[in-house]
């Protein structure tokens, strides 16, 4: 009867799979690149100096006029922002990120589809 129950104890803890950890994907920050595709809802991710008052302003780049301005409170280290796509014009825009007082902290390119 030992026997038996010891077989079966071998056999179910070595049928069981071992649970191995999800990977996590590393999350592309939109400034430490020069040229992003983006499409409508995706998330942005970015860094901050310090917690405060920032915008983030979209100007084509073949005009240099602006877009779109937006004003928020961001928090020191990582932030994350969606862009919407749909009102913007196709092609390439800037995306700047600068401090309250529009002294530009970051800059990259953004290609919309």
């Amino acid at each position: 009867m030992k026997k038996i129950l010891f077989i079966f104890v071998i056999l179910l803890v070595g049928c069981t799979k071992p649970e191995l950890p999800t990977p996590i994907m590393p999350v592309e920050k939109i400034f430490n690149v020069d040229e992003s595709k983006v499409t409508n809802g995706q998330s942005i991710y970015f860094d901050l100096p310090s917690e405060g008052t920032y915008m983030l302003t979209l100007i084509d780049v073949t005009t240099n006029q602006i877009i779109s301005r937006e004003k928020f409170i961001g928090q020191n280290g990582e932030n994350v922002k969606k862009i919407y796509t749909n009102s913007l014009p196709k092609g390439y825009l800037y995306l700047v990120l600068e401090s309250v007082d529009r002294n530009e902290l970051k800059k990259t390119k953004i290609i919309v589809n």
